[in-house]
């Protein structure tokens, strides 16, 4: 019927090899969560922060341009 032996090699090379890298890879990455963001990041973060502003601000004014020229904009889409 089934012979559990045919288990045993696949699970073996699971625990050798597999296992113990999913393991480091897995406690380095709770590490890097942990410690926070790096100054470098810190940085691209705030970057992003200010362009997303920017961006919000270009809207809005893009929106009231589009209401004065063409008011029934909103509905159309």
């Amino acid at each position: 019927m089934f012979d559990p032996e045919i288990l045993v090699a696949p699970f073996i090379l699971f625990m050798i090899f597999v296992a113990p890298l999913w393991l480091i890879l897995h406690y380095r990455s709770k590490k890097q969560v942990s410690q926070g963001l790096s100054e470098h990041e810190h940085r691209q973060l705030l970057e992003l922060a200010h362009k997303a502003e920017k961006m919000a601000d270009r809207l809005e004014t893009l929106e009231a341009l589009l209401d004065q020229e063409s008011p029934q904009w909103r509905r159309k889409v």
